[in-house]
């Protein structure tokens, strides 16, 4: 069985690594790594922004009243940083997004026509985890997250966990990922939990009706929710058969009543909404890390951080070969040259395995402005013109998804 741990994968590939002196679970992100960092978290934006998200930032550092207010600082204090003493005042690195998005959304008056008001942002926070847990990008102390929250009345709830969910499944099929289970996550017992017994029956309602009219098959397991709420856990599966949760979706009554969150409703009347939170692909780190052994570092194309690879046969044939790089470039395609320099075409050619796209430039195809294809999966569309090809990668690119060709 291939080794397929994310942490030689990065390192073989050239996407992160991490230093002693930068300190354990804390990786940086090497040139090819960003590139795959960046175009994970664009077309996570893009996909929010089609379904009628807005995007903030937010500080990464709030003061302890902050977290008193959430509950986090009651109910989970032993995961967060210790507090810094700046000009008298207690600030945290913050453990969550969500107090701040409350702040934001009762920074103005909002209107029931307002609603639902789907709030988004790709942000840093911070957890104390215990060095004998930490471990590649899966486990790590300064996460980046993919997290958003919705505003919205008691009737909406439904519809927008739902929605929520609809942008996980059709962001895992881009991904060409799947989501091994679904779970429901339940209090347990202890005083982990906020106490309403109330409020935990109504959410639990709530998101057993999404999960049913969903058609996925789920479980509910005891001891898994947030301290404010339960929630839904989309889990994946590694190559060693250790399962995580990637992406989740929760319905909140708790935090829009510490918060004190109100809109004003058609009646005239203060009204108090639901919280709805969401995150599609988690935290960037643990969603690299997955797609990196889902894939065997073979991206979808549109992820992978070299896209396409011109080979020259002859040195006669290497200008020409840049030029074909310089007209992908101008597709927004990531190219490059594998010129006589990096050895034979045979050995260029197996250094370019990963790549998605591989045109080989010979003498024949520079003289009729062709170029000779291969796929990463072993197949030859055959001899193209150069702009034909380029015009079907930058389609399939343009497309997402994980099919590497499609017939003319």
């Amino acid at each position: 069985m291939r080794d397929l741990d994310h942490r030689r994968l990065g390192r073989e590939l050239g996407l992160f690594d991490t230093d002693p002196l930068m300190g354990a679970g804390l990786p940086y992100w090497l040139p090819d790594g960003a590139v795959v960092r960046h175009t994970l978290e664009e077309y996570v934006r893009e996909a929010e922004r089609a379904a009628g998200y807005r995007h903030v930032y937010s500080p990464v550092l709030g003061k302890r009243e902050l977290y008193e207010l959430s509950g986090h600082w009651d109910h989970y204090r032993d995961d967060m940083y210790p507090p810094m003493d700046v000009g008298g005042e207690q600030m945290l690195l913050r453990p969550s997004l969500c107090p701040h998005h409350a702040l934001i959304f009762r920074s103005r008056t909002r209107s029931h026509r307002d609603l639902p008001y789907r709030m988004a942002e790709l942000g840093g926070m911070y957890r104390s985890e215990r060095s004998g847990v930490l471990g590649g990008l899966t486990r790590v102390r300064a996460i980046q997250l993919n997290d958003a929250h919705i505003f919205c009345t008691p009737d909406q709830a439904v519809e927008e966990a739902a929605g929520a969910l609809a942008l996980i499944s059709r962001a895992y099929a881009d991904l060409g990922i799947r989501a091994s289970r679904h779970r429901l996550s339940l209090p347990g017992g202890g005083g982990k939990y906020v106490a309403d017994p109330a409020l935990w029956r109504r959410a639990t309602a709530l998101l057993r009706e999404v999960l049913d009219a969903s058609g996925a098959a789920y479980e509910a397991v005891e001891g898994e929710a947030a301290f404010y709420g339960p929630k839904i856990d989309v889990q994946i599966t590694d190559p060693a058969g250790r399962e995580s949760t990637l992406s989740t979706v929760q319905i909140d009554f708790h935090q829009p009543e510490r918060f004190g969150l109100r809109y004003i409703g058609p009646d005239g009347a203060r009204h108090r909404p639901v919280m709805v939170h969401r995150s599609v692909i988690g935290s960037v780190e643990r969603a690299v890390a997955h797609l990196l052994e889902e894939h065997g570092g073979a991206f979808p194309p549109w992820l992978a951080p070299l896209q396409l690879v011109v080979l020259p046969v002859g040195e006669e044939q290497e200008e020409q070969a840049h030029a074909v790089v310089r007209e992908a470039a101008a597709l927004g395609l990531r190219a490059e040259v594998s010129g006589l320099a990096e050895g034979s075409l045979g050995a260029r050619i197996r250094r370019a395995r990963l790549v998605p796209y591989q045109a080989v430039l010979g003498a024949r195809e520079a003289a009729d402005g062709l170029l000779a294809v291969r796929l990463r999966d072993g197949r030859r569309p055959g001899v193209l013109p150069v702009a034909e090809f380029l015009r079907r990668v930058e389609g399939r690119v343009r497309a997402r998804g994980t099919a590497l060709w499609e017939p003319a």
